[in-house]
């Protein structure tokens, strides 16, 4: 079964404690402030502020991920327990993965001789051992709490059912690319939350397939079309020729 973080920015109070954990849980230095922060390789886990809505940001751990789709190395992938892992060792640098997420998120080590890649991996070492992530399991209000997909998506529909004059009427993560293990709650439209709201709802590593489908029939297309201006070529060379002779 695939674990999912359902996160409810009508319950969060910006106190940062999901920040303070998370770089205590992947031996992070610490911030002077827990809020407002940028996504780095020292912050995986940010809680940002909208007006008065605070919103927690990291990794999205697409049930289809882009960045895993990308590395040509497989330094990312997905893993059947929900977090979207990765192994250092096999990275070759050469940051795809930034390039294809569509929320934005990996982050790379820019001031270190061996740079590696850094984004939350949903506490997979915690999980592996039976636990919850650091970030959910020191939430003070539950504003993020964690569980199985199919179960908080249950929660999360309950919530809109019963306090639709709450809710923005829409579980974000549910279909975008194809389905994320972070879901969201908010009273208001998620773009204003800073989220985006123009993805596909198929996942993009199906959109590239299709895309990469195509190029065998462009590559013999191109074969075929340079072999026919090879000929004519050298059929006028040959006619030349003859018509010397």
């Amino acid at each position: 079964m695939s674990k999912s973080i359902l996160v409810d920015t009508t319950r969060c109070i910006g106190c940062g404690a999901c920040v303070a954990a998370c770089k205590e849980a992947n031996g992070l230095p610490p911030s002077d402030s827990l809020l407002d922060l940028q996504l780095s390789a020292d912050t995986l886990n940010v809680v940002q502020t909208h007006g008065s809505i605070f919103v927690r940001r990291f990794c999205m751990h697409c049930q289809d991920p882009t960045c895993a789709s990308v590395c040509p190395v497989g330094a990312l992938r997905k893993t059947a327990a929900g977090p979207v892992v990765y192994d250092p060792d096999r990275c070759m640098g050469c940051r795809y993965c930034m390039m294809a997420c569509p929320f934005g998120i990996p982050r790379y080590e820019w001031k270190v001789a061996l740079p590696k890649v850094k984004k939350c991996t949903m506490c997979a070492p915690r999980q592996a051992k039976g636990q919850q992530p650091a970030c959910t399991e020191v939430c003070p209000v539950q504003a993020g709490i964690f569980g199985e997909r199919t179960d908080l998506l249950s929660e999360a529909e309950k919530r809109l059912r019963e306090e639709p004059a709450k809710y923005f009427q829409r579980v974000y993560g549910k279909e975008e690319v194809g389905g994320t293990s972070v879901l969201y709650l908010s009273a208001v439209p998620f773009g204003q939350l800073g989220l985006p709201t123009n993805l596909p709802l198929d996942p993009l590593p199906l959109l590239t397939y299709r895309v990469l489908s195509r190029i065998p029939n462009l590559v013999m297309l191109g074969g075929v079309l340079l072999g026919g201006i090879w000929w004519i070529t050298s059929r006028r060379e040959d006619v030349a020729k003859a018509e010397k002779e």
